[in-house]
């Protein structure tokens, strides 16, 4: 594995306006001065976290993955976030994976919050996405992903980062901070959490607390209340050193989900 460099956007979301979103992340991002490999938008990063799908849904290779694209050939790293797409009668949250030359993969969010009525809108993925990027096993996941530990277990070390998009209310601000250092120790792996900030449609204000914690459980960077996009890295040797000093991932019960 190389050491690699992570930019987040933590931002305000315009409630169900993708074209606003779009032109204001792409604003945002232009203030990026240095080499990156990855950038990470939050959940539903183009409408804000609408049950509005019928309204709001795109195809595959619509739209916002075009300017997906386009960002990503832009600043020559990974782009991913994730958003309202259609496939035949059904809508899913979906994360996108772009590269630069445009392929991609994806990840249905597997956990649907039934408190705000996601799962009467929206298809449940089943199947977890493990991608590379400059050696590096990364397991991108969304949101309420983040309560299922199970769901996150890192078996056979079969990943090195840990993503969560998410658009993750003030209110259990709590809950996002003690649950992501848990994920990021008891996986020994990097975890970066990207939130939003700021009052959605329906009125419920976002306080961001974008994360990155390292495999000790370590403060790598973190924000609260306010836009940022920023760089930070992560390195290589943190993983290797922490699993080789504290081998507990070998002793891990085995176990299925069903």
């Amino acid at each position: 594995m190389e050491n690699l460099k992570i930019t987040v956007f933590q931002g305000y979301l315009f409630w169900e306006k993708i074209d606003q979103n779009l032109q204001n992340i792409g604003l945002r991002l232009s203030g990026i001065r240095e080499k990156t490999n990855l950038i990470i938008l939050p959940e539903m990063f183009n409408t804000g976290f609408t049950m509005n799908a019928k309204e709001l849904a795109e195809p595959m290779g619509g739209k916002t993955m075009q300017w997906m694209h386009k960002i990503a050939q832009k600043y020559e790293c990974v782009v991913t976030g994730s958003l309202i797409i259609q496939e035949k009668e059904k809508y899913y949250n979906r994360l996108i994976w772009m590269l630069p030359d445009g392929k991609c993969n994806y990840y249905d969010k597997r956990h649907l919050f039934a408190l705000g009525k996601e799962d009467h809108t929206y298809t449940a993925g089943t199947k977890k996405l493990i991608v590379e990027l400059k050696g590096w096993k990364i397991c991108p996941m969304i949101c309420y992903d983040l309560r299922f530990p199970v769901w996150m277990r890192n078996v056979d070390e079969a990943y090195d980062l840990l993503l969560i998009v998410a658009n993750w209310p003030e209110r259990r601000a709590l809950h996002w901070r003690t649950l992501i250092p848990a994920r990021a120790v008891e996986n020994q792996t990097y975890v970066i959490g990207v939130n939003r900030v700021g009052h959605d449609g329906n009125e419920v204000y976002h306080s961001g607390d974008s994360t990155c914690i390292d495999p000790n459980g370590n403060v790598v960077y973190y924000k609260r209340d306010e836009e940022d996009v920023y760089t930070f890295s992560i390195i290589a040797d943190e993983v290797i050193k922490t699993r080789r000093l504290l081998p507990f991932l070998k002793d891990a019960d085995d176990f299925n989900l069903i």
